[in-house]
């Protein structure tokens, strides 16, 4: 409820705008579900060159601009699933929009601005393209490591295709559409872990390859990194270091090579491999694009290029692929000395036919061995690349930094053209480039704004605001997050640069610290020379830890060993590792926690549409016990996840809750024999474990160099298992139940009630659309699930009645539907879906329960629902901009005289009462009865009561009659 509160002789006035149900008046954390998705092709041009169409991610919907001017124009917006993150015209009047946390494609009709059909697709869909003959849409699936093959005319599913590789993202086609080119975000850089073996909970481990004496550093652990010496030099007042882990990279040779020039190809490959628990022939094959034959679906990869394979483009004239992103340097040791120069922003152009490549520094002008230039000369600098598209006749290419704020504009090598980047809005992401207008427009993911840029002259020419729903803690923490120019000595590394997205680059780190300090935590000691740890995820990171207030520094322990007491205690990392100038402010560490704190866990999709866990899980690509025989393993049969969580509560529930996994408390860093001389770790959650499968020691075609466990030396869980605890997964089947419960954390609802962790249910963002009035099944069951009062969602159904774009929210006490015009319900779904037909399809979705009255009902949370502003003339995403705004309040003897906004033609109503609303005292008094405004301000004027204290007021907007 929108107020305004004035002082009239002494006495308060209240003037408050009401509606007939009660919506929260500005965006908060209870009503907005943050999974910190990000864009992949989030903005597009039509083949008529004159829609431009926008993924407005926060707000589920697609945003329509007519740029036929060459500066975008509203023309409309059609909500569409959770997250959507890509969206590719099949036609001039068909938009396909990929929404990620939905798992769904939304077919927009683009001149009736409606979903005309949904695709379910596996988990996880980030982009798509359209080629092959038959024409057909292929879509990149990122949490299920696949390629769904769709009929854009049946849109029905054609086929998958498994990619061998981590989150396959961003998408391209060769220029006559033979070929599809999909990036691999997480492919990794050719680096793997040597460590200790694991053992069982009492059981120290044995000596590892790296305390091999035979090894290139003669058993020394830790290995120094300067020929015999360490840099920096060790601290003498410290004890001496526990034996760590070891990282190495394959080079261009083959040798498998760590930061001192040690050759350690015998022990990952070669002789030695069984001292490492891997086969002789192991390999990493670092594959960077998938590139598809679009008859044959035959699968050839690119290799050898970066970590985090961020956008692909492919040269319309050479039909050269070009991949950006950032490669690590994570095989260098020490904090100091990565201090500012621990990743490289690159260019990669590869040849489809041959697969070699040129690979190309896209910030030529660093020469890292300065790590800390000036804030002038940081804006030079790319970070955090997202965006490229190539002009049409493959002379320049557009790259996006979101972490830098700009774009600069590339040659057909890769090389900049100008040294001096465009600036643009807060993160900008996607592309879109209007050759005919010469323009190129920008979708500014953090300041929700498109920049409008003249490619002739190189300059923004405007920059047109997009509504955005995103709660301001979200905003300003996320600068400090992904912000490489305000974070970082050189410009293009920040938070993000390892912790991507707010979750993970999936490599192993040591920033141990020879000349460094021991730290101290629940009565445990932590030497600085902590070897590799793999990089962990901010979801939910905070939040368990929390008794109020995210932002307040509350005691808790964190990272792998639960040596930092809170948040606060990773302050120095910004200059001790990103080589900014200064530390964050308390202020701006409170935000970055703010924002961390919001981050959830997506749904996992093996858990069942109740969020249960199923009774069989599929476990492809998993394996069982090596027989002894010297036969590969056979693949794992389905697990009972069911049969698996009471094992899981017997057993391992006294150390991991089966909610998060971990444990927040006083115990919760354990010092057992299982970790040597490496000392106390904190208890590990679980609910990253299905982001973490694809390393594998018994096969020579491992996806990934990092697994599980603190260092990811652990391939596989079922290595985990075997080596871990032998004898209680003593049979396949075993194994194969604990795996596929293993893989249905997060664990939120296991325990039979709402015992939560920072997720949502598996059912979050499931949709469906139809055409008839009688319920689809799933309908009926997304109706029953959201009537739950354990469900934790709210059902929306949308679609056009009278001509007119409406929407329900399901209300589960009453179990009727709120529309999105004030004051009015329907009392059943069938009322609701009653026009669905051919022409007119209704959907039906699934949201975290609290985000329903936002995205159904109320757009810009003005209490003045969507319809109700629609009909009298406001704008449903402008909060300043309803039906009925108090102007002025006057008095003048015993009268008071209240000056509104109004709209004509719509009816209004003055109340009054004698206390606040909030003291429950006396109700509100109707002074006037409704009455149609004639024009766009309305007087009215009221006599006071003889003897009053104070009064207040409040003006109504009736709903349609």
């Amino acid at each position: 409820m929108a107020s305004t509160r004035r002082s009239v002789g002494g006495r308060l006035v209240t003037l408050a705008l009401a509606t007939a149900a009660c919506v929260a008046s500005a965006a908060t954390t209870t009503n907005f579900v943050n999974f910190e998705t990000a864009p992949v092709h989030p903005i597009a041009l039509g083949p008529d060159g004159q829609t431009l169409a926008l993924c407005n991610l926060p707000d589920s919907r697609l945003e329509l601009f007519d740029v036929s001017e060459g500066v975008p124009m509203v023309l409309g917006s059609v909500p569409v699933g959770l997250d959507p993150v890509a969206v590719r015209f099949a036609s001039s009047n068909e938009a396909w929009v990929v929404n990620h946390i939905s798992s769904s494609i939304s077919i927009v009709d683009v001149t009736k601005r409606t979903v005309i059909a949904t695709v379910e697709m596996p988990a996880g869909p980030s982009d798509l393209v359209f080629a092959g003959a038959p024409r057909r849409a292929w879509v990149s699936c990122s949490r299920t490591n696949a390629v769904c093959v769709v009929d854009p005319v049946t849109r029905s599913v054609v086929t998958n295709i498994n990619i061998e590789g981590e989150r396959p993202r961003a998408m391209a086609t060769s220029p006559d559409g033979t070929k599809v080119y999909v990036a691999i975000f997480e492919s990794g850089n050719g680096t793997t872990i040597l460590s200790r073996r694991l053992t069982f909970l009492p059981v120290e481990p044995p000596p590892g390859p790296v305390d091999d004496p035979t090894g290139p550093h003669g058993g020394i652990n830790p290995p120094p990194n300067s020929g015999r010496d360490y840099v920096p030099a060790m601290n003498p007042a410290n004890r001496a270091p526990p034996p760590v882990g070891l990282i190495v990279r394959k080079d261009w040779a083959g040798r498998w090579m760590d930061d001192n020039s040690g050759d350690w190809t015998e022990w990952i490959s070669g002789t030695n491999a069984a001292k490492a628990g891997r086969v002789p022939g192991w390999d990493l094959p670092d594959r960077d694009v998938a590139m598809i034959d679009t008859s044959t679906l035959e699968v050839t990869c690119a290799h050898r290029l970066m970590n985090i394979c961020m956008g692909v483009a492919v040269n319309p004239m050479s039909g050269e692929i070009a991949v950006i992103g950032t490669d690590a340097m994570n095989e260098r040791r020490f904090e100091p000395v990565l201090n500012g120069v621990f990743l490289r922003v690159n260019i990669a152009l590869v040849d489809p036919v041959t697969r070699t490549n040129r690979l190309r520094d896209l910030n030529p002008h660093l020469d890292y061995a300065t790590r800390t230039l000036p804030q002038d000369q940081r804006a030079a600098s790319l970070g955090d690349p997202r965006g490229i598209e190539w002009s049409a006749d493959g002379t320049r290419a557009y790259i996006t930094g979101m972490g830098s704020r700009n774009m600069i504009v590339v040659d057909k090598d890769g090389s900049r053209i100008n040294p001096q980047p465009v600036e643009l809005g807060e993160g900008p992401t996607g592309i879109a480039v209007d050759e005919a207008r010469a323009r190129v427009y920008v979708w500014n993911r953090f300041s929700s704004s498109i920049s409008v840029v003249d490619t002739s002259a190189g300059v923004v020419v405007t920059n047109v605001p997009v509504f955005d729903p995103t709660p301001d803690i979200i905003r300003k923490g996320r600068r400090h997050l992904y912000d490489t120019r305000k974070t970082s000595g050189l410009g293009i590394a920040a938070c993000a640069s390892c912790h991507v997205d707010g979750r993970t680059d999936r490599l192993a780190w040591d920033l141990g610290d020879p000349a460094g300090d021991t730290v101290a935590n629940q009565n445990q000691e932590f030497h600085p020379m902590k070897g590799p740890m793999v990089t962990q995820t901010f979801q939910d990171i905070i939040t368990p830890f929390l008794g109020s207030d995210p932002r307040s520094p509350t005691a808790q322990s964190l990272h792998w060993r639960g040596d930092r007491k809170n948040l606060e205690e990773f302050n120095p990392t910004f200059t001790d590792l990103q080589a900014n100038d200064v530390e964050l402010s308390t202020n701006e560490m409170a935000e970055f926690k703010g924002m961390l704190a919001t981050i959830f866990f997506p749904p996992n999709f093996l858990r069942t549409l109740t969020n249960g866990l199923p009774a069989s899980v599929a476990l492809p690509g998993h394996y069982g016990r090596p027989p002894t025989n010297g036969d590969p393993a056979s693949p794992l049969p389905p697990g009972n996840p069911q049969l698996a969580r009471l094992q899981f509560a017997a057993q391992c529930s006294g150390c991991h809750s089966l909610t998060r996994g971990g444990r927040a408390s006083a115990t919760e860093i354990f010092v057992i024999p299982r970790a040597g001389a490496e000392g106390g770790f904190k208890i590990a959650q679980l609910r990253s474990l299905l982001d973490k499968v694809g390393m594998d020691h018994t096969s020579t075609n491992s996806r990934a160099g990092f697994g599980y466990l603190h260092d990811g030396r652990v391939g596989t869980l079922t290595q985990f298992l075997i080596d871990g605890f032998g004898s209680a997964f003593a049979t396949d089947q075993s194994i194969a139940n604990m795996v596929a419960f293993f893989l249905c954390f997060p664990g939120s609802d296991i325990e039979g009630g709402p015992n939560l962790s920072q997720d949502v249910p598996a059912a979050t963002g499931r949709e469906v659309t139809f055409a008839s009035s009688t319920p689809p099944s799933l309908l009926n069951d997304m109706f029953n699930l959201a009537l739950d009062l354990n469900s934790r969602l709210d059902l929306i159904v949308r679609g056009h009645k009278e001509g007119r774009a409406r929407s329900w929210l399901l209300r589960r006490i009453t179990q009727d539907f709120l529309s999105d015009r004030n004051g009015e319900t329907a009392r059943t779904l069938a009322e609701v879906i009653a026009a669905a037909a051919p022409g007119n399809e209704f959907t039906a979705i699934l949201v975290p329960r609290g985000t329903g009255a936002r995205l159904a009902l109320d757009r810009d949370e003005d209490s003045y629902f969507n319809t109700t502003e629609v009909e009298t003339g406001a704008n449903p995403d402008d909060p300043a901009s309803h039906p009925s705004r108090i102007t002025s309040i006057s008095r003048v003897g015993t009268e008071v005289t209240l000056t509104w906004e109004s709209v004509s033609g719509a009816r209004y109503t003055v109340e009054a009462r004698a206390s606040l609303p909030s003291d429950g005292a006396s109700a509100w008094t109707r002074l006037l009865e409704p009455f149609v405004a004639t024009s766009d301000r309305t007087t009215y004027t009221n006599a006071l009561p003889e003897v009053h204290t104070a009064r207040f007021y409040r003006v109504r907007m009736e709903p349609k009659e």
